[in-house]
């Protein structure tokens, strides 16, 4: 029974490993960490430097991001309803 099990999990870790591979995953990761290794002024965050490799907003440009689009909803409210009155207008 245990033997079973031991050859269940490393099916399904190879599957996953081949999945990784095939998406493209893996060499996306790689370059990333090699990019980071070749780095001869270390940032002081790995993780702001692979997000903006690839292509991820850090935390704060997210929150700019996330505001900008709040402002943005409430413009097109403002003109969705100044759009509608004008047309009411016109009738």
């Amino acid at each position: 029974m245990m033997m079973r099990y031991k050859e269940e999990k490393e099916a399904k870790k190879e599957g996953f490993r081949k999945y990784l591979e095939t998406s493209g995953a893996v060499d996306a990761l790689t370059k990333v960490l090699v990019a980071l290794y070749e780095q001869n002024d270390k940032p002081s965050s790995a993780v702001e430097f692979i997000q903006q490799k690839l292509s991820c907003p850090s935390i704060s440009e997210y929150e700019k991001l996330q505001a900008e689009f709040s402002d943005l909803q409430i413009k097109y409210s403002e003109l969705l309803a100044a759009h509608q009155r004008t047309c009411k207008e016109v009738k």
